[in-house]
């Protein structure tokens, strides 16, 4: 006697069978997000949504100039997205509008208007990120030591790599080439990466 499934069957198998990778690729490979706000235009606008690789960062650390999902740390359901500035070890200094990583000024073409707030001398402690938005001025971020402060890696949920929605807004996110000219304080101009220094 031979059996013989059913379109049913055949249909259900196939579903469960795709909710069974989607989970595993959203548990373990990426997962996706709507922005909400403003604290990272023009590099994201509101309800645009994008996906986060959950890998890279269980085989490397992230890099300055990458942006990042994390986990807010004073209420870990709500997730937030920045940009790296800087890593654990480095010195961060915001003034005259100028953000400065390990005494290098950054070229930061990604921002939407110069940065009012400054910050003095501050070291990234050890296994956290310095992140700021790109909308300096109403983004709630590691300047905020109150209520953000540097990010503790066990925070970090994800890279995001590629906006993907609205179809017009698709791109693939690349980290900024920090490998240009900086003016170094009291010494002129250099051309020195700020992972070199």
């Amino acid at each position: 006697m031979e059996f013989k499934k059913s379109e049913l069957q055949d249909l259900i198998e196939s579903i469960a069978g795709s909710v069974i990778i989607i989970l595993f690729i959203m548990v373990f490979l990426g997962q996706s997000f709507m922005v909400k706000g403003s604290s990272m235009e023009p590099t994201f606008y509101e309800g645009q949504r994008l996906l986060v690789d959950k890998i890279t960062y269980r085989v490397r650390p992230p890099q300055a100039g990458e942006i990042v999902v994390f986990k807010y740390p004073r209420d870990p359901r709500k997730k937030f997205i920045k940009r790296v500035i800087a890593t654990e070890g480095d010195y961060v200094y915001i003034n005259d509008s100028k953000v400065q990583v390990n005494g290098i000024t950054l070229d930061e073409p990604y921002i939407n208007e110069p940065t009012e707030d400054g910050i003095e001398w501050t070291r990234v402690p050890d296994d956290t990120l310095f992140v700021l938005g790109d909308n300096r001025n109403h983004s709630m971020d590691s300047r905020d030591t109150r209520n953000v402060g540097c990010i503790p890696m066990e925070n970090i949920v994800g890279k995001a790599f590629v906006v993907y929605w609205p179809p017009k807004a698709i791109k693939v996110l690349r980290k900024p080439d920090y490998n240009k000219v900086y003016e170094f304080e009291g010494y002129g101009k250099y051309s020195v990466s700020v992972d070199e220094y």
